[in-house]
């Protein structure tokens, strides 16, 4: 068992009180010989799964589930390529998009404000001037192999 101190009180219902208001207690069940010191660090390991599929259900999961078996299936393989596409895309471009959710990196990255050009047989992709994250931008473009042309 692990005792941590209530930091916000007013998180408790009116008419509920609780039998130790101080402290919150988070009990881990385990049946590996650690002790807690060595048990709690795996337990938030594996905690971070929830984190990966709650950013899932954000986006692509949540048109699951379908009717059809093979279109949940479809789904499924398509929403995992986005997440791991769009995460390595976070850690390319920088070290606040490498933690990023996914969304997060779609709305700075990928849903970027730029008018697109041609000219001379040429895509041209006209970024604003002051977008906060231009330098982000040019570090995932670049790391991919891309010249960008200021």
């Amino acid at each position: 068992m692990r005792r941590v101190k209530r930091l916000n009180p007013t998180s408790v219902p009116a008419g509920q009180a609780e039998l130790f208001g101080v402290w919150r207690h988070h009990v881990i069940f385990t049946d590996s010989p650690f002790v807690l010191a060595q048990a709690e660090p795996m337990h938030r390991e594996h905690a971070q799964i929830e984190q990966v599929f709650a950013d899932l259900e954000d986006s692509a999961l949540a048109h699951l589930p379908s009717g059809k078996f093979t279109a949940n299936a479809a789904w499924l393989t398509l929403a995992a390529t986005a997440y791991n596409l769009t995460r390595a895309a976070g850690h390319l471009a920088s070290v606040f998009h490498a933690r990023a959710r996914t969304g997060t990196i779609r709305h700075h990255l990928i849903n970027i404000p730029a008018r697109i050009a041609t000219g001379a047989r040429r895509l041209t992709l006209h970024l604003p001037q002051h977008w906060r994250w231009s330098d982000d931008f040019t570090d995932l473009w670049t790391a991919t192999g891309q010249h960008m042309v200021t």
